[in-house]
This record gives C-alpha cells, sequence and structure tokens, in this order.
C-alpha cells in the first residue's frame, strides 16, 4: 500500500477508471452478443436496428479509450460483415 497521499490517490482513482472501463466493456459486450443472436435467429429487421446501436457502442468505448481504433474498427467491420452476409443468404 503506498504511503504517499498522491499515491494513495491514484490507486483510488485507478480502481473507479478501472470499473467504469468495465463496465464500458460489458456494455459492449452485452450489444453484441444481442446483435449476434440476432443474426443466428435469422431475423433481418431486428440486426439492422441493433447495428447502429451496437456501432455506437463500440465508437463511445474507443472515444472513451476503452478500445484502440483499430480493435474497435475491427468489430465493426466483421459486425456489419454479418448482417450483410445475413441480408445476402435471405434473399
Amino acid at each position: 500500500m503506498p504511503q504517499i497521499k498522491s499515491q494513495k490517490k491514484r490507486v483510488i482513482t485507478n480502481e473507479k477508471a478501472n470499473e467504469r472501463n468495465v463496465a464500458k466493456r460489458t456494455r459492449v459486450r452485452n450489444s453484441v452478443k444481442k446483435f449476434r443472436a440476432a443474426v443466428a435467429a435469422g431475423d433481418v429487421e431486428l440486426a439492422k436496428k441493433l447495428l447502429p446501436e451496437t456501432i455506437s457502442l463500440i465508437d463511445r468505448a474507443k472515444s472513451d479509450g476503452v478500445y484502440k481504433d483499430n480493435t474497435a474498427s475491427r468489430k465493426i467491420s466483421r459486425l456489419s460483415k454479418e448482417l450483410y452476409n445475413l441480408e445476402m443468404a435471405s434473399k
């Protein structure tokens, strides 16, 4: 445990930031799971509705520093591709 006052404060603020980041990452994961469940069920309309919401959460997490730029772009790209493949399969 740190002895210096500023280091004690850093421990506390780092814990709070970690909790926020974990919550944001969990929110993104849950949204991705809902989207993938809709894709697996073959529900094109629900998937179309969920994709912008999921992308928005990923972008917000990226801007807050939870995800790096390339990671966020990769996630968005893969989700978009899943929706595209679902739309092509349903035609």
